[in-house]
């Protein structure tokens, strides 16, 4: 079967919503015809001038990367810079670029979760959910077409809930109506006052699928006219956020941590608070820079923060209460090439998938 890039889009937009991005964020597709038929793909940290030449080398058309190459608006592409370089090089080559990222890190099973694995953190959660992604779909339908129309919306994306599925809430009632001349009514007659015996059905959904729910729901209802009403909620996504926080099988002194950190995490130096001669037992982590997030990693009661790009004073604001490390922008968010890769080969095997051996990290150590 031959997939065109929009087939990969596609499928990696399921994955991580484009709707769960921050709003400085430019994930999505930044170079490239979508309509191209897929020759290979390259999973990158960054896309960088060195990264296309190895696309190009591998004979790939498509690199999916995790860090945007453009952030903000091109007003030239004269080559002045290695952004421009960069996508220069890639539409010179018909190579197409292709970033998910800030809607990786929110998603359950993205970037974070790839570094809970990492530090085999058990029963990992969102560190901090997100509020205001859901919607609730309230409808009423004939009895003997509940479960039609509960199949349809459930299939659209409504009805889930964290590990449960097809979720909903149903109460019996009357539906009452009076059909006009003009109208032609699933059941009753012109003009006649009706009473049919309905089912008022409740369903969550995320907030960004609510038209296709909602197409979905009145394409499955028998009625002509359809009574329903869609509400936006401010329940936490459980399932959404920012971060991830977990335990380890057993507590661990702090230098013993500090090297696990360092050998599950492929890394040469950690930045850290000072030791507080307490056992390491609940982690919090976040790829990037996560300094955001300690105040939530100190009220869940971690006893280390993992993450990156803390400045001087931030270390200060840990007042010992947990301890803070820094282990740099790169090395947290390494493995999501893996990650990238692993998720591509499942869905589409017959595809050639190559991990970069560009090394893109810009900062050095000796």
């Amino acid at each position: 079967m031959e997939y065109k890039i929009r087939d990969i889009i596609s499928f990696l937009d399921q994955l991580a919503p484009p709707a769960y991005q921050e709003s400085y964020d430019n994930a999505q597709l930044i170079a490239g015809d979508p309509n191209q038929p897929v020759k290979g793909i390259l999973c990158s940290l960054d896309c960088t001038e060195e990264v296309i030449d190895e696309a190009i080398q591998l004979g790939v058309n498509l690199v999916v990367a995790h860090h945007p190459i453009v952030f903000k608006g091109l007003k030239s592409l004269t080559g002045k810079n290695y952004v421009e370089r960069t996508v220069i090089k890639a539409i010179k080559n018909d190579v197409a670029i292709f970033a998910i990222h800030t809607n990786l890190d929110h998603v359950s099973n993205g970037v974070n979760k790839r570094i809970a694995d990492r530090l085999s953190l058990l029963n990992p959660k969102i560190l901090q959910p997100k509020k205001g992604n859901l919607s609730k779909l309230t409808f009423f339908v004939p009895e003997d077409s509940k479960n039609q129309v509960l199949g349809a919306v459930y299939q659209a994306g409504a009805g889930q809930i964290g590990e449960y599925k097809d979720c909903s809430f149903q109460v019996n009632g009357m539906g009452t109506f009076t059909p006009s001349d003009a109208a032609n009514p699933y059941s009753g007659k012109a003009g006649v006052p009706s009473y049919e015996p309905e089912v008022r059905a409740e369903v969550i959904l995320p907030k960004y699928l609510s038209q296709k729910v909602v197409s979905a729901m009145k394409k499955s209802h028998p009625y002509e006219e359809v009574a329903f009403y869609l509400q936006d909620l401010e329940n936490e996504n459980q399932e959404v956020g920012a971060g991830m926080i977990g335990e380890l099988e057993s507590p661990m002194d702090e230098l013993d941590f500090l090297d696990y950190l360092k050998e599950r995490m492929n890394l040469q130096v950690v930045r850290h608070t000072a030791l507080r001669w307490k056992p390491i037992k609940k982690v919090a982590v976040c790829g990037g820079a996560g300094i955001f997030l300690l105040g939530d990693a100190k009220r869940h009661g971690a006893d280390a923060f993992v993450t990156a790009d803390v400045k001087y004073h931030e270390f200060f604001d840990a007042e010992g209460q947990l301890m803070l490390c820094d282990i740099g922008h790169y090395e947290s968010e390494i493995f999501t090439k893996e990650l990238l890769s692993e998720l591509l080969s499942q869905n589409f095997p017959n595809i050639a998938l190559y991990l970069t051996k560009v090394v893109t990290n810009p900062t050095s150590y000796r």
